[in-house]
Order: C-alpha cells, then structure tokens, then sequence
C-alpha cells in the first residue's frame, strides 16, 4: 500500500472521532496536504505534510506511514509525526484561560477548581508585569 485516502488516513490515526467528521471537515477545507485544500478522496503518500483546521489552532502532521485501519493511540506515532508549531499550543492554552476570565453572565460561581486556575493566573500576570 504506497498511498491510501485522506479521510480514511485521518480516521485511523485518530485525529477525528468519526470518518464522516473527517469528510466534513475536508468538505470545509479545514484540511490540506503540502498547503492545498483536499477533498475527501485526495491519496496521500508517505512523506506529505497534513495541516488540520480545529478551531483556534492549526495541527501540523508529517505522513510516517499508511493505514486504512484504525490503530490505537499508542500506534499512532507509527504513522504521523505531530510537527505542530508550539505558539499553536499557546493559543490554545491562552483560550483555555481566558475561558475562565470572560465567564458568561449566568453560569454560576466558579468552582474551586476554577478559583485556583483564576488565582494562578492572576499570580502569573503579577510576576510577568513587574518584571
């Protein structure tokens, strides 16, 4: 097998839940190959670099090996290699923080787990700014 389908290639490598959820994200151009928007049907080939759009980050994977079966999750590395830039997971841990911060009117009180996350945070932002 020297190439095999990208929504079945995104599947078996766990990046998404469900072979419909890959098309659709395909279908919405929330995944490339080497820079250029693919369809569903799109072969891949070992070597390709795969970019997925999962709001607010881009991950970043570089083809290592094809399977049209999904594998567990400690065979995944067989078959990608996570090359996403680290000022992706920033964003996303930036967001994750903020959620606490920006709470929607109505949700309640935080939960203690929440206040200390929100007392860190705080913390963290007192250091950085007097430095």
């Amino acid at each position: 097998m020297n190439e095999v389908r990208i929504d079945k290639w995104l599947w078996a490598t766990r990046i998404f839940k469900t072979r419909n959820i890959a098309i659709e994200a395909c279908k919405k151009n929330r995944v490339s190959v080497n820079d250029q928007p693919v369809k569903p049907s799109r072969m891949l080939r070992i070597g390709d670099t795969v970019q997925v759009r999962k709001p607010p980050i881009t991950y970043s994977f570089r083809v290592v090996g094809l399977t049209e079966n999904r594998v567990g999750a400690a065979l995944v590395p067989i078959y990608m290699e996570n090359i996403t830039p680290a000022d992706q997971y920033e964003i996303l841990e930036l967001q994750r923080l903020s959620g606490f911060v920006d709470r929607a009117h109505g949700t309640g009180r935080p939960t203690k787990k929440e206040r200390r996350d929100l007392d860190a945070f705080f913390e963290w932002e007192e250091e950085t700014t007097d430095e």
